[in-house]
């Protein structure tokens, strides 16, 4: 019985340990089978394949800087590894426009709408990451304290993350499909968000969007797509009551990117001279200054170099063709009997090269794209003038540089189609009391190609680097625009830069040459492309030549004809736009009489058969523009000071304030000419056959005077400049004498009542109003006062006989007294 019991015992540990054995085995099974799946889920999709399977025998391959592969529909970059880390100027253009997108005089094809620097670099798990490059914090040094400080305080932004998806059989270049991120909607394929506020681009429908062509190139990558947006609003606001409207429907464009390699050999950058006017690319350098940092402008230009053959002729001031010029090409589109004007208009330039020491430096040409079929105007290797069929009346030239240096690579200059009528309208309006060719509505051929040709220099002196030079005209003595040997031989303006248009000055009496009318290139544009461009092989950085440079800058402003006026200064009447002439004063009564010789003759000179009177309107509008420019220039005399950038080295003072003498006889010119009533410009024929009418127009020009001269930050520098200059017109001075000016007339008319009505509002206001005028200054007590003083006068003509005049003397003390005693009602 024991040994049964045992037996029974022992089978059963038998029989425990065979299920045991058996659930052991089992559990093991189940966990190796969740390991093999846990690893079989965790281990890394393989994405890496053989050069091969990646890039068939379908692809179609392009060489270039990248090889670029397109197999079906998918387009693939090869980089290789001695192109990552490189930098590359990436900029996208519109090829093609929507119809209804534009915004002023953007939104034509042609347009840029976005720019980066960019480089690629490996990441970890088989990535090729793309970055944006910035430049606005630099430090050179890269063995300083500072160098590293700056390094880690600007890391570069990572862009995209590009899948690797083969390397080479070297394995020294990076296969990255590009596909999905150049027909995404980003700053860097499409719209920068700017672009897309002002032009109301939307959410990018992707179904509606797709990769056209991708083109490689030696030192570029041509991208181009068709996006198609959604429309928005923008920052529409409505008025109360009104509904928001509903915008429906798409824009479809085509874009044009071009990835362009910003070049090893660096161009040696020459730093900005406030005294000679080019635009600049810049940064904030934190090795310059050891107890700061200083913002540095680098000037943008074109790389012209000697060929090395022709270095030593170059160095011994022999003329010498550029190793590389700079070319043009004409957009195919563009009329052709336009194009030999613009062709000229590039091609002048070249004298001003010589300065420089070039020869044939810069050319225009029409492309051949029968011996070229790859060339386009959208290719970043060309510079082209791009027509554009549009009613913008304007053209434009602008350049996209290297940040690093502001060597320009790449130019577009925009031509509007209908910049024509502009110049049209300029040319009848400053010129046809002296040009016979003039004074008809629908100028010839010849003629209007000369003005083409006028202002296709003006637009290549931009993408050259010159930004306009608005005090030029200004060095000119007014007499000699009426002398017509002496324009022969000068111009009316030193600068083809200037906005000095044509020479309204001349007289009919003075028998000038057609010619003499219109800019042209001139000693300032030589000077300017000569101090920008010459090399001086014996400085090896932009430090080395400062020395140099400012010397050479100083003896060479001796001939006030290359003085360069700041284009942004508010308060200096040398340096104005539409202006001719060192005296605003007199030249504008030389305009204005040309105005009303065309005054007289308005009707017959915009007559045309079978038309109605637009055309006479036009004009006539065009007349009261001129007028107004002529009011402008003479207004800015008062409250003016004057800016002449210096260095240490030169003698005299920067600033200086505006003669009082001339602030008062720019006051007197005011007075004569709109202050009292202008009745030269009231012509009832054209006001009855256009619906203008008189009041309107001289209570707008009244208006425009008054804005000015009543400005508070005019006053405020009156005010200021009491205290430092000897010579200044005293603001309380002023302020008497144009109430005198004001209130002259016994018996005002129409058009004076208006003025002096605008002239109470406008003190009114700056005591009202909050202002740039600091509240302890005396500029509101001395308002206050002529207000005051004005009463006074006022309480003694409310009794005229005249009932007109006594209810608008009462007006205005009513409107005085509500500022001055506003309790005593």
């Amino acid at each position: 019985m024991k040994n049964q019991f045992l037996f029974i015992i022992f089978s059963m540990s038998l029989f425990t340990g065979q299920i045991s054995a058996q659930k052991t085995d089992s559990v093991k099974i189940e966990v190796k089978k969740k390991v093999d799946s846990i690893a079989k889920k965790d281990k890394p999709v393989v994405k890496i394949k053989p050069y091969k399977d990646v890039i068939t025998s379908k692809a179609i391959t392009d060489a270039g800087v990248f090889d670029v592969h397109k197999i079906e529909e998918k387009y693939y970059l090869e980089i290789p590894d001695k192109m990552l880390k490189k930098e590359f100027l990436l900029v996208s253009r519109l090829t093609k426009a929507a119809a209804g997108m534009r915004s002023g005089m953007s939104g034509y094809a042609g347009d840029q709408i976005s720019q980066n620097v960019v480089s690629f670099e490996k990441g970890p798990e088989d990535k090729i990451f793309m970055r944006t490059i910035s430049y606005v914090d630099y430090a050179k040094d890269s063995t300083s304290q500072m160098y590293a400080s700056v390094s880690r305080n600007n890391e570069q932004s990572i862009v995209e993350a590009l899948e690797v998806r083969a390397y080479n059989k070297e394995k020294k270049s990076s296969v990255v499909e590009i596909t999905s991120i150049i027909n995404a909607d980003s700053d860097l394929f499409s719209f920068d968000t700017r672009y897309k506020k002002s032009f109301k681009v939307g959410a990018l429908q992707k179904d509606k969007s797709f990769v056209n062509f991708v083109k490689s190139f030696p030192t570029n990558i041509e991208i181009n797509t068709t996006k198609t947006f959604a429309r928005t609003l923008g920052n529409f606001k409505a008025l109360p009551g009104m509904d928001k409207p509903e915008i429906s429907g798409n824009y479809t464009v085509e874009i044009n990117t071009s990835l362009v390699l910003l070049p090893d050999n660096k161009m040696q950058a020459r730093y900005f001279d406030p005294r000679v006017g080019f635009f600049t690319v810049g940064y904030t350098d934190f090795d310059l200054d050891p107890q700061g940092v200083k913002k540095v402008e680098l000037i943008k230009r074109w790389r012209l170099e000697p060929k090395p053959e022709d270095l030593e002729k170059y160095k011994k001031g022999e003329l010498v063709e550029p190793a590389k010029p700079i070319v043009f090409y004409i957009d195919p589109a563009t009329p052709k009997k336009w194009i030999p004007s613009l062709i000229q208009g590039v091609n002048d330039w070249q004298k001003a090269f010589e300065q420089a020491g070039f020869k044939n430096a810069i050319v225009a040409k029409v492309p051949n794209t029968k011996d070229d079929p790859e060339w386009s105007l959208e290719d970043a290797r060309f510079s082209g003038i791009v027509y554009k069929p549009s009613d913008v009346p304007n053209a434009s030239g602008p350049s996209i540089a290297d940040p690093r240096t502001g060597e320009i690579l790449e130019s577009h200059i925009n031509w509007y189609h209908n910049v024509m009528s502009l110049l049209r309208n300029w040319y009848f309006i400053q010129s046809s009391p002296n040009d016979p060719r003039a004074r008809k509505i629908e100028f010839d051929d010849a003629l209007m190609g000369q003005l083409i040709r006028f202002v296709s220099s003006h637009e290549v002196g931009h993408t050259l680097g010159l930004r306009h030079n608005f005090g030029s005209s200004s060095t000119v003595p007014v007499e000699k625009l009426r002398d017509n040997n002496f324009l022969t031989k000068n111009g009316h303006t030193p600068s083809i830069m200037d906005y000095a248009r044509f020479n309204y000055v001349a007289q009919p009496e003075d028998h000038i040459s057609p010619e003499n009318l219109m800019p042209r290139i001139g000693d300032y544009d030589k000077w300017a492309i000569e101090w920008g461009y010459k090399r001086f092989y014996n400085f090896k950085t932009p430090d080395s030549e400062k020395t140099y440079l400012n010397k050479w800058v100083i003896g060479e402003l001796k001939n006030n004809r290359l003085w360069f006026g700041t284009e942004s200064n508010n308060f200096d009447p040398r340096s104005q736009s539409e202006q001719v002439g060192d005296d605003a004063m007199i030249a504008s009564n030389y305009g204005v009489k040309n105005l009303q010789t065309i005054m007289n003759n308005i009707e017959k000179w915009t007559a045309q058969p079978n038309e109605d009177y637009e055309n006479l309107g036009m004009m006539y509008n065009q007349v009261t523009g001129q007028f107004r420019r002529y009011l402008g220039h003479v207004s800015k005399y008062i409250g003016g000071e004057m800016e002449t950038p210096k260095t240490q080295e030169q003698n005299g003072v920067v600033y200086e304030v505006v003669a009082k003498a001339d602030q008062k006889r720019a006051l007197e010119f005011l007075n004569d000419q709109i202050f009292k009533t202008p009745t030269w410009l009231i012509n009832d024929d054209v006001f009855k056959k256009t619906n203008l009418d008189a009041i309107t127009v001289v209570e707008g020009l009244q208006g425009s005077v008054l804005k000015r001269i009543l400005d508070d930050k005019v006053l405020d520098k009156m005010y200021k400049s009491e205290v430092t200059y000897k010579d200044a017109y005293p603001l309380a001075t002023y302020l008497t004498d144009l109430k005198s000016d004001m209130f002259q007339e016994s018996n005002p008319d129409v058009y004076k009542r208006n003025l002096q009505r605008n002239y109470v509002n406008s003190l009114i206001n700056l005591i009202n109003t909050k202002t740039a005028i600091a509240d302890n200054s005396d500029v509101p007590a001395f308002v206050r006062g002529n207000l005051a003083d004005l009463k006074k006068d006022l309480e003694g003509k409310v009794n005229d006989q005249n009932a007109v005049n006594r209810y608008h003397y009462q007006d205005l003390l009513f409107r005085i007294n509500d500022v001055l005693e506003p309790h005593a009602k």
